[in-house]
């Protein structure tokens, strides 16, 4: 190293002794939140969920969907009637009880959560997520008592971590608004299953953005239908998807988990 380089960064190391550096669980600076939404869900933050298709490759085997509309209408499907009126709903029941401290009923959401993934793959792929994402939280937000204990149970089998859940307990620990949780659920999906498409040769990069932003209104459709859904209501059914989503599992040789 420099010995003039090296004086710069006394330079720095000097200047921040007399200044507090900014901690950022306690920042009040709103960009601080926008900024862990976007780490929370970004394909770079390793959970796992962009090494899924939801079915999507049993359909691309089966010659079932061929073109970007076909695509486009799966993803609704699955957000419409899965992930929307389960997983985001709840979503946002754990978010609220996580602001009251309540690991009883976040973990009670969990339970019927788990219970209602069907399909084992689909199961075993959102616990997956779910514990890799905790796991990698509480490397740089330790303190968090409540995700803690949230993982103590997980790991004494008590808890299943599903994804939705453990995201709401590690958006509420990092500011970010349960309306901006929801949408990193949905947008995460719809993300991993065209990039799905997108690595099978079903899409082009520029139509793979295109399928983003022609769903758009149907996360905002979905958020608002199910945000306010009490988890005593949670439901999905989607038979088709099911029976696809079955029909990977059995797969001999896939590229993704799901």
């Amino acid at each position: 190293m420099s010995t003039r380089f090296s004086n710069k960064i006394d330079v720095i190391d000097n200047n921040m002794k007399h200044h507090h550096a900014h901690d950022p669980t306690t920042c009040e600076d709103p960009l601080i939140d926008e900024v862990s939404m976007l780490q929370l869900g970004d394909s770079f933050f390793p959970t796992g969920m962009y090494t899924t298709s939801s079915g999507l490759e049993t359909l691309f085997y089966d010659k079932r969907i061929k073109t970007k509309q076909e695509i486009i209408e799966f993803i609704t499907v699955c957000l419409q009637y899965q992930i929307g009126p389960a997983d985001c709903a709840a979503l946002s029941n754990a978010y609220d009880f996580a602001k009251e401290q309540n690991i009883s009923k976040i973990i009670e959401i969990d339970h019927i959560l788990f219970s209602m993934k069907l399909i084992k793959e689909i199961r075993e792929a959102s616990i997956r997520s779910g514990r890799q994402l905790l796991n990698c939280l509480l490397s740089f937000v330790p303190d968090n008592n409540l995700i803690a204990s949230y993982y103590t149970s997980i790991k004494n089998k008590t808890a299943n971590g599903t994804y939705p859940v453990a995201l709401a307990l590690a958006s509420n620990s990092l500011n970010i608004k349960k309306e901006r949780a929801c949408l990193i659920l949905l947008y995460g999906f719809t993300v991993s299953v065209t990039g799905a498409a997108l690595r099978l040769g079903m899409l082009q990069h520029f139509e793979g953005q295109q399928v983003i932003h022609e769903l758009k209104p149907i996360m905002g459709n979905v958020l608002n239908n199910n945000i306010t859904r009490h988890y005593s209501q949670l439901w999905q059914f989607s038979p088709s998807v099911d029976l696809v989503q079955m029909t990977h599992e059995r797969m001999d040789s896939k590229m993704f988990i799901t």
